[in-house]
């Protein structure tokens, strides 16, 4: 079964231009079904290529590192209100 880009968008949660943004960079495998081959680009994503994408994503990040807040700078300067 095939996929639309749209599908895939809803599917994580994102949008379209980020997941064309993934298939330009190779990180995602679709298939152009386009008419014309000079003509703009119509994108399908098949099962198995989402299968890897996902696979690809969760070794790449499996856990983010904890955000931190910010640090004040330590300054010899009183602040006087």
């Amino acid at each position: 079964m095939t996929n639309s880009i749209k599908q895939v968008a809803e599917r994580f949660g994102v949008g379209q231009h980020t997941v064309l943004a993934w298939v330009k960079s190779g990180e995602l495998a679709a298939i152009n079904v386009a008419r014309r081959p000079g003509g703009k680009p119509h994108y399908r994503v098949t099962s198995d290529a989402i299968r890897a994408f996902e696979l690809l994503r969760s070794s790449e990040t499996a856990a983010p590192p904890p955000r931190r807040g910010r640090r004040r700078k330590k300054t010899d300067a009183i602040a006087f209100y």
